[in-house]
């Protein structure tokens, strides 16, 4: 059998998709992505299955929806020994290795991961811990200060965050790593014959907005705000909660928009350092399999909006590249609607690993290397337990517990900005995507 490839998985946090040249951007120095984007494939339409970090990561390692691994929220985490696409990957003879932030937040901290460096979110709640109690509960859950994004937008400028710390620890370690799994000399013990799986998994551009004093100047008078005084929104509570409209300051949103900008651009070159380290060992890069992307966008005003946790593109789209030129070419650019669970499925498919049952996920290789794939062109999002999100096509369908109802049509509407449930034209299609909801019979 032919030896299945390594793999880099680079990942970022809160990244939203169009804050990066390959997708169009013109201010933001983002280089080391735009390369593998020219010399792979750019998925535009990518999307998280849950719109905030924890599920989102969670739903990504197994390749299942909200419902389907049970993690809906902060505080849930997979069940210990869950089935991942780490230890899929590893069970099939893979070294598994992660630098950097996965967010578990239970008792098995690895989930499938043979080897972790760098520095290590563990974190964990009651909620995620067998034999959970009340005592547990509120002890975790103690005295705390309410933390708002007009308090992020206050502070945002010129600082070290320690999340920007925290990617340099992650960073070292990973560079470190390259170097003794390749280049091992002092026991000639190089894991070079083994097929590795490595993530790189940074925690910017997370807020808190700041960055360093460099990429802010930069970028202070060249990035575009949303200027939260005409911005379109839509009149539906859910897409307007968590944290709400934050003040209208237009100084301060410029600074924390410069300062995410300057963060993006961080990432990418620290990615840059990653690909570097890989290549001075020796390695060919178009030997290896490189997926970049990251667990769900940022609002960064748009709509009036901060943060995630809504279904607008901002926060529900994400940046998805992949690099392979082994097996198929680059400067692509795949319109289908596609999941960050569809990554599962993925990567078994080029490890030659077995697929586990019971996912919601695709293997996305047709759509890299055929030119006519079937296609089900189909994203779903979940969240809380009474939010769906139904991507099928050009139309995007909402429904909420409450029982409001969005339907946006990108093909004549792509900022979104008329809720078209309404309309005459739409409401065949809007039959077929309820009874979509229907049978995916998420909310409570």
């Amino acid at each position: 059998m032919k030896r299945p490839p390594n793999i880099l998985f680079l990942m970022s946090d809160q990244h939203r998709a169009d804050v990066t040249g390959c997708y169009g951007n013109d201010i933001v120095r983002t280089p080391v992505l735009d390369r593998l984007a020219a010399e792979g494939a750019v998925f535009d339409q990518a999307y998280t299955p849950a719109p905030i970090c924890v599920p989102g990561r969670m739903c990504l390692m197994s390749g299942q929806l909200p419902q389907s691994c049970d993690c809906h929220r902060y505080g849930d985490d997979l069940p210990p020994n869950h089935m991942t696409f780490a230890r899929a990957l590893a069970q099939y003879g893979y070294n598994t290795a992660c630098a950097g932030k996965l967010h578990h937040m239970g008792s098995d901290q690895m989930q499938g991961w043979t080897a972790r460096m760098g520095w290590h979110d563990i974190e964990t709640h009651p909620k995620a811990i067998e034999g959970k109690n009340e005592v547990a509960y509120r002890a975790f859950d103690g005295p705390r200060q309410t933390w708002s994004i007009d308090k992020e937008l206050e502070r945002a400028g010129v600082a070290r965050s320690p999340y920007a710390a925290n990617d340099e620890t992650t960073l070292h370690a990973a560079l470190e790593y390259i170097d003794q799994y390749f280049n091992e000399g002092f026991y000639e013990r190089s894991q070079a014959h083994r097929p590795l799986l490595l993530k790189v998994s940074l925690m910017q551009p997370h807020y808190p907005f700041v960055t360093d004093r460099a990429r802010f100047d930069y970028y202070h008078d060249r990035v575009p705000i949303f200027d939260p005084e005409t911005e379109p929104t839509i009149k539906v509570p859910e897409l307007n909660d968590q944290p709400g409209r934050a003040s209208s300051d237009a100084a301060a949103i410029r600074r924390a928009t410069a300062a995410y900008y300057g963060m993006v651009d961080q990432v990418d070159g620290q990615f840059g350092q990653v690909l570097k380290a890989i290549e001075a060992t020796g390695q060919d890069l178009d030997d290896w399999l490189i997926i970049y992307t990251s667990d769900h966008g940022e609002m960064l005003g748009q709509h009036g909006q901060w943060w995630k946790h809504k279904f607008w593109e901002a926060s529900v789209r994400v940046p998805l590249i992949a690099r392979y030129p082994k097996a198929f070419g680059g400067g692509q650019r795949i319109e289908q609607n596609v999941s960050l669970c569809d990554l599962f499925a993925t990567l078994c498919d080029y490890g030659n690993c077995s697929l586990p049952e019971g996912l919601d996920s695709r293997s996305l290789r047709p759509l890299l290397e055929e030119s006519e794939p079937e296609w089900d062109n189909e994203a779903i999002a979940e969240l809380m337990h009474d939010r769906l999100m139904i991507k099928r096509d050009a139309l995007k369908y909402q429904r909420y517990g409450s029982g409001h109802e969005v339907l946006f049509d990108h093909a004549a509407d792509p900022d979104e900005t008329e809720n078209r449930i309404a309309h005459p034209q739409y409401q065949t299609d809007l039959r077929t995507l309820r009874r979509r909801a229907d049978a995916i019979g998420y909310l409570e």
